[in-house]
């Protein structure tokens, strides 16, 4: 879609009735200031979204991804799944499209902050769908597709901090099930739990190289990021030349 449409300014929006086309205008002013590259058409914030949406779950699930969210990335973004966005030329021309369906507003979102582009929240009046109208959406599927694609991105966006988890989580098991071993060592000289020994020692194992992975792998991303940098800069070098 973003290949095909030339424009400055990119607006996407559900075709549910559910955003206010009247309000446009102000998203769209932000990114005609160069103010951001990504504004969120935030709706949780003047609580028009908790009195007209009464579906089961989402407002826990929006809650979820978004504590997620801003916990891994260092952010403070009120409302990660929306459906309403404005977007600069800068970063449509600059985005790939990896997803596909409802999951794609996450996936926005980190690529917005993981490459540092301008990112700004404006109050939007959020109301409920027209009557006889329904969602396609399943709150149980579509909720897993989100957490998925977040597992994605972390895992892909910060290697370091993802595999070093799963190295802590592996170095405790060690721990928990080799302290006895080393315990009845340090008494009698002797090992009768060998079992245990040599579970110890293969969760012991997968630690260290659970941890040289993120060491790996965050070197490898950090020049992916240097060269998507140095992408953005020629890009922006070429809009200023035109």
């Amino acid at each position: 879609m973003f290949r095909e449409i030339e424009a400055d300014v990119y607006v996407l929006v559900d075709g549910d009735d559910t955003y206010p086309a009247e309000e446009v205008h102000g998203l769209i002013e932000h990114v005609v200031r160069n103010e951001a590259d990504m504004v969120i058409g935030d709706r949780l914030s003047n609580g028009r979204y908790q009195e007209q949406n009464k579906r089961n779950f989402h407002e826990f699930g929006n809650k979820l991804v978004q504590t997620l969210v801003n916990r891994i990335f260092n952010s403070d973004i009120r409302d990660i799944m929306t459906g309403y966005r404005v977007f600069s030329r800068f970063f449509v021309k600059n985005f790939p499209i990896l997803s596909k369906g409802f999951q794609i507003e996450t996936e926005m979102t980190v690529f917005a902050l993981n490459h540092n582009f301008k990112v700004k929240e404006s109050a939007i009046t959020y109301r409920d769908r027209p009557e006889g109208s329904f969602s396609k959406l399943n709150t149980i599927r579509d909720g897993a597709k989100v957490l998925n694609i977040l597992y994605e991105l972390f895992k892909n966006t910060r290697p370091m901090l993802f595999f070093a988890l799963v190295s802590f989580i592996f170095f405790v098991a060690s721990l928990v099930v080799g302290v006895p071993v080393i315990y009845e060592f340090i008494l009698t000289h002797y090992i009768t739990l060998v079992p245990s020994a040599i579970l110890a020692s293969g969760l012991a194992v997968m630690a260290a190289l659970f941890l040289i992975v993120a060491l790996i792998l965050d070197t490898m991303a950090y020049y992916n990021r240097i060269d998507m940098e140095y992408r953005l800069n020629m890009y922006f070098e070429n809009q200023i030349k035109r």
